[in-house]
């Protein structure tokens, strides 16, 4: 009788043991704990090596394809091509973009062509965060044929960023990426310099939001603007003293491509604000990228040579003018886009009022 109870009580702590179990795993399994120490799934490093050979050619056959049958899209085609060399476009030749292009305009689908290209979506992903925003629609003024005193809005398709330096302004550069930099302790250069005369209108490169305003010992006066996307960071440093940026902006503005943002100058290498510590007068101008807002103002940060871009901004250049009310130098014509917020800065500050 005792052997049957000892017998029947085991039997019943073995069963709340494995009732007790089974919840315990349904529990566990439904919640899903993540560990701190997890890794998110995002890019971690991104080499930019573009030549600007290829992102002409390329730029110029999504251009050329507007209104045609088969649309092509300029940075598919480049993610093809670095898929295909590694990213090393030191190997890419005109052909192998003739061919692509030719395949595409014959019915063939990026995907089908890249179905069996093992990184071909790091790269596209890559050079989308690069290129991304670069071309598309927009509406810009120009000159009324009919009346040279006024404007009127075309609608355009292409690149619809601009060169950080004002058009009429000379400049000069060289790719310093990388180069030694010794100002506070031993680092490499994370931009491109763009060499040219104080004063010189700096523009924005592409719309977006100011995210950093004012005085750091290394950039002396900067600017630093996030794309609306979120996945570019512009800096522009060593702005003038006295003078750096335009006296209206201010941090959270929404700034249009083209806006003069402020004037090139030498300011720097001190902690103390306004004072010209570098020699030769410079734009410091350069890209972050960020696929994750963990590599914002970290050690993982994605900063890439931009002296190719630079080449091909060339291309688009910002004419302005000097404003002698606001003693600020102005665009002379504005630009618009399609679902973009509207600007949060004076106007006249931006445009001529005639």
């Amino acid at each position: 009788m005792i052997i049957r109870i000892k017998y029947k009580v085991l039997i019943i702590f073995i069963a709340i043991i494995l009732i007790a179990g089974i919840f315990m795993s349904f529990f566990m399994n439904s919640v899903q704990p993540v560990s701190a120490n997890q890794e998110k799934d995002f890019i971690k490093w991104v080499d930019f090596r573009v030549s600007y050979e290829a992102m002409n050619k390329a730029l110029n056959a999504d251009i050329d394809s507007t209104g045609e049958e088969v649309k092509l899209n300029w940075v598919e085609i480049l993610a093809y091509l670095g898929t295909r060399n590694g990213g090393d476009f030191k190997r890419y030749k005109p052909r192998d973009m003739d061919v692509l292009i030719g395949k595409l305009k014959s019915g063939e689908s990026i995907e089908s062509l890249t179905k069996d290209l093992k990184h071909y979506s790091y790269y596209y992903e890559a050079y989308s965060a690069v290129l991304g925003n670069f071309v598309g629609p927009y509406e810009v003024q120009v000159k009324d044929e009919n009346d040279p005193d006024k404007k009127v809005w075309v609608k355009k398709y292409g690149l619809k960023v601009f060169s950080p330096i004002a058009a009429g302004y000379s400049y000069g550069h060289y790719d310093d990426f990388g180069n030694s930099r010794s100002y506070g302790f031993r680092r490499v250069h994370l931009g491109n310099d763009l060499l040219g005369s104080v004063g010189t209108p700096v523009v924005a490169v592409e719309t977006g939001r100011i995210e950093a305003l004012g005085w750091n010992q290394y950039g002396g006066w900067r600017i630093g603007i996030r794309s609306l996307d979120n996945k570019r960071y512009y800096y522009y440093a060593h702005l003038r003293k006295d003078h750096p940026y335009v006296k209206s902006l201010k941090e959270g503005d929404i700034v249009y491509a083209g806006d003069v943002i402020g004037y090139l100058g030498m300011t720097g290498y001190s902690i103390k604000e306004n004072v010209n510590n570098i020699n030769v007068p410079h734009l410091h101008f350069g890209m972050q990228l960020i696929f994750d807002e963990s590599q914002k103002e970290a050690l993982a940060e994605i900063w890439i040579d931009v002296y190719r871009i630079v080449n091909l901004l060339n291309k688009s250049r910002s004419p302005t003018l000097y404003n002698k009310e606001t003693k600020e130098n102005v665009r002379i014509y504005d630009i618009r886009f399609h679902n973009v917020p509207e600007r949060t800065i004076r106007t006249e500050n931006i445009i001529p009022s005639s």
